[in-house]
């Protein structure tokens, strides 16, 4: 992988484009962040701090690299919940607790394929002049977490070494499938992110449904970030331990 991170190592097995995401973030106590993380990882701290990050956007044309996009099953919302992590090499990633999603078949698809904790959600998504919002009520959970978001300032890339680098830059995330832990690269262009106006009701049900403590109904996130999108290409999996 190049020094930047955007490019794959391997060949590109998926495309994608990632578009109208918020970024949100809160500060997380670190002990409680490191039980939720397999050993072979360790958070991935900034000035000594830890964050749990919310990122809600839509999937679009999401196909194999050699496949056309389909109708439907190739267009669909995400909300997911991660820490930031390096593996006992140093190499950087982010480890999810959830990522909720809108079609069945990618989260069966995920589960089977990728090993990533994917959930069943009845979710909204709605797109106009005014801004973007966001509806999600995971399946077998109580509660509904709703969102709304558009940008407040310019957008630019982000300062490398800042903290909005820290938590947005990220080209690669870790799994456990079949036992063992697994690497999973991006490749895209980096974001060109802005603050955010950011309305909520309820924004810290993720967390709670993923059985985090201390994120009440009424916690506003520390920061919020947006971007317009990016075009993706991801890698297949890699055996870390190979």
């Amino acid at each position: 992988m190049s020094p930047d991170g955007r490019s794959l190592p391997g060949r590109t097995v998926m495309r994608q484009r990632w578009r109208g995401l918020f970024f949100a973030h809160w500060e997380i106590d670190p002990v409680a962040a490191s039980a939720a993380l397999p050993p072979e990882l360790t958070l991935d701290l900034h000035e000594g701090r830890a964050h749990v990050g919310l990122v809600g956007f839509r999937m679009e044309a999401v196909r194999p690299a050699f496949l056309p996009a389909l109708p439907w099953l190739s267009w669909f919302s995400e909300l997911n919940v991660r820490l930031y992590v390096r593996d006992r090499s140093g190499a950087p990633g982010v480890w999810f607790l959830s990522l909720d999603c809108d079609r069945q078949p990618a989260v069966s698809i995920a589960r089977r394929f990728f090993g990533l904790p994917y959930f069943n959600a009845d979710m909204a998504w709605s797109d106009d002049a005014a801004g973007r919002t966001l509806t999600c009520r995971r399946r077998g959970r109580d509660g509904v977490a709703r969102y709304a978001w558009r940008p407040d300032g310019p957008a630019a890339e982000a300062v490398t070494g800042s903290l909005t680098h820290h938590l947005c830059e990220r080209y690669a995330f870790y799994s456990i499938r079949d036992g063992r832990l697994m690497r999973g690269r991006v490749a895209h262009g980096p974001y060109r992110v802005a603050r955010a106006a950011f309305e909520h009701e309820d924004a810290c049900a993720p967390m709670r449904w993923d059985g985090l403590s201390g994120f009440d109904r009424h916690l506003a996130p520390a920061f919020v970030h947006c971007c317009e999108g990016v075009d993706v290409r991801a890698g297949a999996l890699e055996d870390v331990h190979a």
